[in-house]
């Protein structure tokens, strides 16, 4: 039953292999054709899709790369992203002031507009392509038709360029010192080894610049601010070297007080070591009281440094000392005539307390003499019947503002103190 089943299943394809076979032997020279031509598609397709790389088949879109110069970059050249093929080069052309390289690019490779393009090369005599380099790998991203910019896009240094870098370089090199360095390189007989060796150290060297090129390059921007900045204080130097070898100078005359300060002071220090021995309860209760001033001096740390180093205001102690030294002389301000303050003989706050109390209803100057603070309150223009000038009768003198009610542009008052390391 079951080789029934097989020769049922079986013999229809036998049976079209066969008739096939002696069809094609009837028609050989059709057969030969047909199998030449079967050859020739499949090579040029092989062309086509793995060497050339062209696929009618796949969707691009293109996208417009404006350079400032081509770089060397020609139509049917690769286009990548990060070194990996994505597309092809159409067209290199001429657009007024730039030039403009049409990229046709895979449909399916989504490329990130926030990034730059490069016209880079495979080797140093060429291969150029062009190199996208996105940002990130967040849209938005390039659609048919965007534009990359000028300001995002660059072209690697040209012969010319390097020519005349060169050229620059060869023009500090002295002749002169070459053939001297050659002449006694030739006078030895290790003379190749050692020209060996020259070279040797120089190839090194540029293959460890090479690994830390960033650094290098920092390096030598870094370098151009501290000198130019060392050219602009030139001057100042020059000042301070002629100061500091006045100063060794004056150092040299006194060479002999130096001998004779270090020639007594064994005696001095003698001296001052017998006072401690004899003095030596004295000197403990004192380091006992330095103690105790110690720590309270490290408590009113914050309140000193903003009184000689102020971080909340401009200005400082030191600076108010040091301005009123000058020209040969100490300078101050005196007013000599007495200025009259009135007292409003009301409670004050605590300065220590860095709050922001309401203020007091009734402040009012107690001194009735018209004469006092003329300009004040008490002395402003009233209408008939206004009796403001004084406080009402029976009213608390003491007595507060209502807080300031909240609002949409409210500014809450914060802390006004001074800042405290872990308060």
């Amino acid at each position: 039953m079951k080789s029934a089943v097989g020769n049922v299943i079986l013999e229809p394809p036998a049976r079209a292999l066969v008739f096939s076979a002696r069809l094609l032997s009837r028609h050989r020279v059709l057969t030969s054709c047909l199998g030449l031509l079967l050859v020739l598609v499949l090579g040029i397709g092989y062309l086509l899709l793995g060497s050339l790389q062209v696929n009618p088949l796949q969707s691009q879109y293109r996208v417009r790369v404006e350079l400032a110069q081509s770089g060397g970059l020609l139509p049917d050249q690769d286009v990548t992203l990060r070194g990996v093929r994505v597309g092809r080069v159409r067209s290199v052309e001429v657009d007024g002031d730039k030039v403009v390289a049409v990229a046709a690019i895979d449909s399916g490779v989504r490329i990130p507009r926030n990034g730059d393009v490069r016209v880079s090369s495979l080797s140093a005599v060429g291969e150029q392509f062009l190199d996208f380099l996105p940002a990130g790998g967040g849209g938005p991203y390039l659609a048919n038709g965007a534009v990359v910019t000028p300001d995002r896009t660059s072209t690697p240094v040209t012969m010319a360029q390097a020519l005349g870098s060169m050229s620059g370089t060869l023009t500090q090199i002295d002749p002169a010192q070459i053939e001297a360095i050659v002449r006694e390189i030739g006078a030895g007989s290790d003379g190749p080894q050692r020209l060996a060796a020259l070279v040797d150290g120089g190839m090194f060297l540029l293959s460890t610049l090479d690994s830390v090129l960033p650094q290098t390059v920092s390096l030598l921007h870094n370098s151009k601010a501290v000198l130019t900045t060392l050219g602009d204080v030139a001057p100042g130097l020059r000042e301070t070297a002629g100061n500091l070898a006045r100063t060794a100078a004056g150092v040299g005359s006194m060479t002999g007080g130096y001998g004779a300060l270090v020639d007594n002071a064994p005696d001095a220090l003698a001296a001052a070591d017998a006072i401690i021995a004899d003095n030596s309860p004295t000197m403990v209760q004192l380091l006992g009281n330095l103690t105790t001033t110690a720590q309270m001096a490290y408590l009113h740390i914050p309140a000193l440094r903003e009184f000689f180093w102020p971080q909340q205001r401009t200005g400082s102690t030191l600076d108010a000392i040091h301005s009123a030294f000058h020209d040969g002389a100490v300078w101050a301000i005196v007013s000599p005539y007495p200025r009259y303050a009135c007292d409003y003989d009301l409670p004050r706050d605590p300065g220590s307390v860095p709050d922001y109390p309401e203020p007091f209803l009734h402040a009012r100057c107690t001194n009735p003499d018209p004469s006092i603070l003329p300009r004040g309150a008490a002395n402003a223009p009233r209408p008939p019947g206004d009796n403001t000038a004084t406080a009402p009768p029976g009213a608390d003198p003491l007595q507060r503002a209502d807080p300031t009610p909240p609002g949409a542009y409210t500014i809450p008052p914060g802390y006004g103190g001074p800042f405290v390391p872990g308060g």
